[in-house]
């Protein structure tokens, strides 16, 4: 079963209040808020997962600890658009249980409209982070 957990539900329904470029510049406000890896990870960052079918260089990696999860990413700062993206799916998704993250249909941004603003390529890339996000934690 498919669903979207309650702080990635908020997130989407923030975008849905938003139109047209509107959306974009959101997305934008959320890249800023994207932390830099921990000093821990930096160290170790050959554990980090590449997402290869995104043009920019993503990196992931799923941090599980008492049944929640953590993501981390790695995405240069310009790359604003991906990196927006990785913020809604960590604000979202941070703290959820392996399986919540899941169960998250990997097109749940067309609730969000981004396929309106976004290319078809962009669009895909963006699916493939959470693709990698959800075989980070099932196994």
């Amino acid at each position: 079963m498919t669903q979207i957990p309650p702080k990635l539900q908020e997130i989407i329904d923030d975008f849905s209040y938003c139109a047209g470029r509107e959306k974009l510049e959101y997305l934008l406000q959320f890249a800023e808020s994207l932390p830099s890896l921990p000093d821990w990870l930096q160290e170790q960052s050959d554990q980090m997962e590449q997402v290869h079918e995104c043009m920019t260089p993503v990196f992931v990696f799923a941090e599980q600890k008492n049944g929640s999860v953590t993501f981390h990413f790695d995405i240069p700062p310009e790359s604003p658009t991906v990196r927006g993206y990785a913020a809604v799916l960590k604000q979202g998704l941070d703290g959820s249980s392996a399986e919540t993250v899941t169960a998250v249909p990997l097109d749940f941004y067309r609730q969000m409209g981004l396929q309106d603003v976004l290319t078809g390529q962009r669009l895909n890339g963006i699916s493939a982070i959470l693709a990698h996000m959800q075989r980070a934690v099932a196994g």
